[in-house]
């Protein structure tokens, strides 16, 4: 069988992507605060990203004969990236900072799947990896300037 790692990858793909998109709608949703006429529309912007990525990965898994988490309970079980229940308790820059630690997760992620995809010689998943972590550290970025820090990529 090819490719086990990279499906590996892309599998653990579709649970946390699945997971981010949640934790950006409810961003979304328990949104107050300063800013708030310009950040609950950007939210929409950033679902549609990680949809759209979500798409890519899962219809990449297939392609290679893999089969993507397509229940909210394997997604619930197998992703690690950690949640918050649904309370107005966060203000907006802890819900931002908590969309940088899923970001981060997902840039790590990718990195892994860049290296997996590597060894295995899947140079197409290999650039898909590459184009969606870039566009995963360009939202770090962006979210890092609004709460007024520098993106840390490279620590």
């Amino acid at each position: 069988m090819k490719y086990t790692k990279t499906k590996a990858v892309l599998k653990q793909l579709v649970a946390d992507l699945s997971q981010m998109s949640m934790i950006i709608h409810q961003t979304h949703w328990y949104m107050r605060g300063p800013n708030f006429l310009k950040l609950h529309p950007l939210m929409d912007e950033f679902m549609e990203e990680i949809d759209s990525q979500l798409d890519v990965i899962s219809e990449r898994l297939i392609a290679l004969d893999g089969s993507p988490y397509s229940t909210l309970k394997e997604m619930a079980e197998n992703t690690k990236i950690q949640d918050w229940p649904g309370e107005w308790d966060k203000t907006t820059p802890e819900r931002l900072a908590h969309l940088v630690d899923g970001y981060r997760y997902l840039e790590d992620l990718y990195q892994h799947g860049i290296e997996v995809s590597d060894v295995e010689k899947d140079f197409s998943t290999q650039d898909i990896f590459i184009g969606l972590k870039t566009a995963i550290e360009k939202k770090i970025w962006m979210i890092q300037a609004e709460l007024g820090s520098a993106p840390e990529i490279d620590e």
